[in-house]
């Protein structure tokens, strides 16, 4: 090789290796900036999840915070609500003292009248809605005494049944045959000498949409059978289109316990009017129909209703329990009962008042147009109820399998 060669050798050999060490010189710029963006990238990725973090944090303890407050204020609402129920609890009770202290007023009064006793003016500072029912309520029953004191006379008598015995007595009054279900008014006397469920004064129940019953459901409830129609209602509920605004057992605290609960029962031994009266209409297809109950004088239940059913083979209507299709006796009440009066027109508001007026003891229906049944019980003795209406549908005692000794008692009223 010559020396020219030689050098151009040379020099090709020097240039190759000034190329390879300049790339070798770039990559490792290239890998150095890389690891650089790569730490970088991890550094940004690190302050990221830590600022995450942070906001994590500073949300959680928002969020407890929040709810520590939260739960302060329930706290808080919940000693003010506790505070209140013991308050309300406290004043009830002495709603409650008070009514059991006071005496009623024996005459009508008027509003500052009233208040001069000293515990009616206790209660109104109290409770002024409650002492305003208390207010009515004892005029109610001021002009009640006034109304009702006529002297008795002594000959009238009533029947007393006993369940345990089944005793009863057996009719063939039938409501079907006077076209009730066009039209009616039942007044009757009771004295409920026990209280249970389901006990029937008197009444006859061929099928649910021919009922014509007559007594309680339970000892807080009535219980009236018309139709298709079965009103159960407790005393202490609230009465329909009653004008004072109180109560059955508010009306008449002396027929009933607690008189401002709505299960207030019924109190044994002591004698009750009712009057249940169904508006007179032409036909059926007439339609719905008011159904009143009245007790002691006073409207307790209207509801529109309609009778529509009637026929059917079940004999007549029982005295002193029901007359249920295919059974016969059923669901007996021990109970006294006077004066079952059945007429087929609706008898009105001034009607009842007059009726429960007259009293027990001093009234006779017997001349009273619509009449279609007319029981008195004043026979005294024997084993016949006679039908003063006309119609002859007389009532003979019955007894469990034929027990002749376990009769319905004549009693003195």
């Amino acid at each position: 090789m010559g020396k020219l060669e030689y050098i151009i050798y040379r020099q090709k050999l020097l240039l190759e290796k000034q190329m390879a060490e300049l790339e070798a010189e770039e990559e490792a710029a290239r890998v150095a900036k890389m690891e650089a963006e790569a730490r970088e990238d991890e550094e940004i990725a690190a302050r990221k999840q830590k600022e995450a973090e942070r906001l994590r944090q500073k949300r959680v303890q928002k969020e407890e915070k929040l709810a520590e407050q939260k739960w302060d204020e329930q706290l808080d609402t919940l000693l003010a609500q506790i505070k209140t129920r013991a308050q309300k609890d406290d004043k009830l009770e002495e709603i409650r003292i008070i009514i059991q202290n006071r005496e009623p007023s024996l005459q009508k009064l008027d509003w500052a009248g009233w208040l001069s006793n000293p515990l009616n003016q206790k209660l109104a500072d109290l409770d002024f809605e409650h002492a305003m029912e208390v207010f009515k309520r004892d005029n109610l029953m001021a002009k009640r005494r006034t109304k009702g004191h006529v002297k008795r006379k002594s000959d009238n008598y009533s029947l007393t049944f006993d369940r345990t015995n089944e005793e009863h007595v057996t009719t063939d009054f039938n409501p079907d045959d006077y076209n009730l279900h066009l039209g009616f008014t039942v007044s009757y006397w009771v004295r409920p000498d026990e209280v249970g469920t389901n006990r029937f004064a008197f009444g006859r129940k061929h099928a649910n949409a021919q009922r014509f019953v007559f007594g309680i459901s339970q000892s807080n409830k009535i219980h009236i059978g018309v139709g298709n129609n079965k009103m159960i209602g407790t005393w202490g509920g609230n009465l329909d289109d009653n004008p004072s605004g109180l109560t059955a057992a508010e009306l008449f605290p002396d027929l009933f316990t607690t008189p401002h609960n709505s299960a207030s029962d019924l109190i044994p031994g002591t004698w009750m009017h009712f009057v249940v009266t169904y508006a007179d209409r032409t036909s059926t297809a007439e339609g719905k129909v008011s159904r009143k109950v009245y007790l002691n004088g006073e409207l307790i239940r209207d509801a529109n209703i309609n009778w529509s059913a009637t026929g059917g083979d079940t004999g007549g209507m029982y005295f002193g329990a029901r007359n249920l299709v295919n059974v016969g006796y059923n669901l007996g009440w021990s109970c006294g009962l006077d004066q079952v009066a059945i007429f087929n027109t609706a008898k009105d508001a001034d009607w009842v008042t007059s009726v429960y007026s007259t009293g027990q003891k001093n009234l006779d229906l017997t001349n009273e147009s619509g009449l279609v049944g007319y029981w008195k019980f004043d026979e005294a003795s024997g084993t016949t109820v006679k039908d003063l209406s006309g119609n002859g549908n007389h009532g003979t005692f019955a007894a469990i399998s034929g027990d002749t000794t376990a009769y319905p008692t004549w009693e003195k009223t």
